[in-house]
């Protein structure tokens, strides 16, 4: 069975884009309604802008979801998903390029998403690392043993890579505890915020009135939502758990177990970048994975 999956914030690059508004007609007229809705040439950005303006919060997200979304958009009657699922913003590609919601109610949510958790990680210091080399159990130990902080898991990306997220002293005790119990790395990550943690609290508060004002549609097929790591097809417990996930763990671990255990053996990443490929692999190196964003280059 065939799965479709889409990346996250950090997959953007200079360039994404720009060959598919060149040669395909309906990505450029999706381009241009996107910048008009954003009320910004976003597309000067992703197609020309340094890194530095690509990070830019009203940039990034709305780059990588507009990258994914019209790239599934173009390949027509070939795209013929069993299953779909995204990591973090890679959610809300998945719902809109899914027909769950239309491509323009998910830029717009998108775009609100990424301005109030900049918001959220303004109010206070704090980010994010990635550990490697230990069992998910004795990092969620190490978290559940700082007090007086927020640290929490907050990406379980593959065996042996978990992403913890945190106040920043909250995050350096827990990286030293974590390098004391045995991990490769705790590395800290250059991000704005502790994303997926207690204090995007804000932010959730803020998008849940954007997402419960947006319609929502059945998807063509079941999508493995982070929150819950199973299968959904109903609008309002898809609207739910999209709600719930900017303060809950990504469980893209065990959400591409539960798809393999549902029959999945053919991933394909639509997006910018190879990231998800590779964590696929580590999970469960007996299915195949590629990208779809070869093949259009290759075109």
């Amino acid at each position: 069975m065939k799965v479709y999956v889409y990346p996250g914030q950090s997959a953007q690059f200079t360039g994404m884009g720009k060959s598919m508004y060149d040669n395909f007609p309906q990505a450029k007229e999706l381009f241009e309604q996107a910048n008009e809705i954003l009320g910004f040439r976003i597309t000067d950005v992703m197609f020309a802008g340094s890194d530095d303006e690509l990070k830019q919060t009203k940039v990034t997200q709305p780059a990588v979801f507009l990258h994914s979304v019209i790239l599934s958009k173009i390949w027509g009657k070939m795209f013929t998903p069993n299953m779909m699922a995204g990591h973090s913003l890679g959610e809300f590609s998945a719902l809109a390029a899914s027909d769950a919601l239309s491509f323009e109610d998910g830029l717009r949510l998108v775009a609100g998403r990424a301005l109030a958790m900049q918001k959220a990680c303004e109010l206070t210091p704090s980010t994010m690392a990635a550990i490697i080399g230990l069992p998910d159990e004795t990092v969620e130990k190490v978290c559940n043993e700082i007090t007086g902080e927020t640290v929490v898991c907050a990406n379980y990306n593959c065996p042996g890579q978990i992403v913890i997220s945190g106040t920043e002293a909250g995050i350096d005790a827990a990286c030293k505890l974590l390098t004391a119990n045995g991990a490769k790395r705790a590395l800290k990550l250059k991000v704005g915020g502790a994303f997926h943690s207690p204090l995007m609290e804000p932010a959730r508060t803020e998008l849940a009135k954007a997402i419960e004002a947006t319609n929502f549609n059945r998807p063509v097929c079941p999508i493995y939502q982070n929150y819950t790591a199973l299968p959904s097809t109903d609008p309002n417990e898809i609207r739910q758990n999209l709600i719930s996930q900017l303060t809950a763990p990504v469980k893209w671990t065990q959400t591409i177990r539960n798809m393999i255990a549902d029959g999945a053996d053919h991933f394909v990443e639509l997006g910018p970048g190879k990231v998800l490929q590779g964590l696929i692999l580590k999970i469960d190196n007996s299915v195949t994975a590629e990208s779809y964003q070869d093949k259009i280059t290759e075109d």
